[in-house]
């Protein structure tokens, strides 16, 4: 069976992130959407809060598994026994970043292999970093996230009255 590890901090999912994921399941038998802790990047959402939105988003899709991970990537790789690791790629500013990435887990273990993927062109400005300053300054994220993700944010971002 052909696994495939798609890891990100997802904070949040957007439709990016799914389409790269949607994709994925055309080239593997398995994709295992991997949510990593990402504390340093200090997350709006909790890991497990993460988690489930993942999971509500690709509830639909066969052979999709959601699931989170701490540590060096290229070990839950190992793990979990995928050969590969997806990458989405939006702008060549990316791929400096990711390429070092790729050739960083390569010297670490040769026999993972990473596999860069471009979402549709729809998506190439979309990150998360970008949806939850849209949604922060009260502007309208439905076209970039689903709607259980746009709910959430909602929530955590909007002032408690007082």
């Amino acid at each position: 069976m052909r696994t495939v590890i798609y890891p990100g901090s997802f904070d949040p999912l957007t439709n990016g992130h799914l389409d790269v994921i949607q994709r994925a399941t055309k080239l593997f038998d398995r994709v295992i959407v991997a949510v990593a802790l990402s504390d340093s990047k200090q997350p709006l959402f909790t890991m497990e809060e993460r988690a489930e939105m993942v999971k509500r988003a690709v509830g639909d899709l066969p052979h999709v598994e959601v699931d989170s991970f701490e540590g060096l990537l290229i070990e839950y790789v190992e793990r979990r026994s995928a050969q590969a690791v997806i990458r989405g790629l939006r702008a060549v500013s990316d791929f400096e970043f990711e390429f070092q990435l790729a050739l960083m887990n390569r010297k670490l273990n040769e026999r993972i292999e990473t596999i860069f993927m471009m979402p549709k062109d729809t998506y190439t400005f979309l990150s998360s970093r970008i949806v939850k300053e849209i949604a922060r300054l009260g502007g309208d994220v439905s076209a970039f996230v689903p709607a259980h993700v746009r709910t959430a944010l909602a929530e955590r971002l909007t002032p408690a009255p007082v």
